[in-house]
């Protein structure tokens, strides 16, 4: 039988090995990380200072916002440390701590979507009782149910990697830890990991899926419906927000987890990576404050009381 040595840290490749690109990466990705957790800890302030705002639909945008924030900061302030030291190893229980709050906050956030999509529903297609539907206690309710099902997710997923064993290479191709790079590099069979993230994490994403676009062939149809050009822009306004949210998450989710990756893919895998671990995350507060006149008019109460 082959001796094995089992590794105990790992190596992250990183986006580049050149040190003025480095340099440079450090400078945008820093930015695009402040840029994130000040435009979200906006967005979650105003939520819960501004009583105009207190309703179901910016209840689940303050989520958003703490969840982008929280799901943010699992990569960045890691990628920034590995630019400026050059260092790039990382235990493997930092790793799977990692992992853990990775998957927790991006199943939470396809759940928060899936929500958003109900709340416009209720709100298009059943106006005179949304009050009485989406209450404090149901939106309550499902934001708990969210979050504690994200975290049963997650430690499920966490609790498999742990049977696996890692003895060589120790080398990921990325910035952060994820499940698909764990498994390039075991010396364990991780044939049940790869079933129970395509049986448990497809059962999830197809109902979530299903949840979250479903209710807009119902809001589109009675959009058209409305009467007036006005009521028509403010409906369509508040389904085109949440519609590019959901395109962009499902977008860079579908092309990292269902794409084959071969050593050609790398760098297109390392670039959708980063749009789903940074990028994203500032782009929902961005799409909904430049779209939003409630946040704007929010905002400008707060500066000027």
């Amino acid at each position: 039988m082959t001796n094995l040595t089992k590794i105990i840290t790992l190596i992250l490749v990183g986006l580049s090995d050149h040190p003025p690109t480095m340099n440079g990466l450090f400078m945008l990705f820093l930015l695009i990380y402040l840029m994130t957790l000040i435009t979200n800890l906006i967005i979650f302030f105003l939520v819960i200072t501004d009583y105009h705002l207190h309703n179901p639909m910016y209840f689940f945008l303050s989520n958003l916002a703490f969840l982008d924030m929280s799901y943010s900061s699992v990569s960045g302030p890691r990628m920034l440390f590995d630019l400026v030291t050059k260092k790039r190893s990382i235990s493997l229980p930092a790793c799977t701590a990692q992992v853990f709050f990775y998957v927790y906050f991006a199943c939470s956030e396809l759940l928060l979507l899936s929500a958003m999509s109900y709340d416009r529903y209720i709100a298009i297609c059943h106006p005179l009782h949304y009050k009485l539907i989406m209450s404090w206690k149901i939106c309550s309710h499902l934001s708990v149910i969210i979050w504690v099902f994200g975290f049963i997710y997650s430690l499920v997923h966490t609790l498999c990697l742990l049977r696996l064993s890692f003895c060589g290479p120790n080398s990921i191709h990325s910035f952060f830890c994820d499940l698909p790079h764990l498994f390039q590099i075991t010396c364990t069979d991780p044939t049940i990991n790869i079933v129970v993230v395509f049986a448990l994490g497809g059962s999830v994403a197809l109902t979530a899926f299903l949840f979250t676009f479903l209710p807009y062939v119902r809001i589109f149809n009675t959009i058209l419906h409305i009467q007036g050009k006005t009521g028509k822009l403010k409906a369509f306004s508040t389904c085109t927000s949440h519609l590019l949210v959901v395109f962009i998450f499902y977008g860079s989710t579908i092309f990292i987890y269902l794409v084959p990756t071969s050593t050609n893919m790398f760098g297109v895998n390392k670039l959708f990576s980063v749009i789903i671990a940074l990028i994203n995350p500032l782009f929902n507060p961005l799409i909904y404050s430049l779209r939003n006149n409630d946040l704007k008019a929010a905002f400008r109460r707060t500066l000027n009381p």
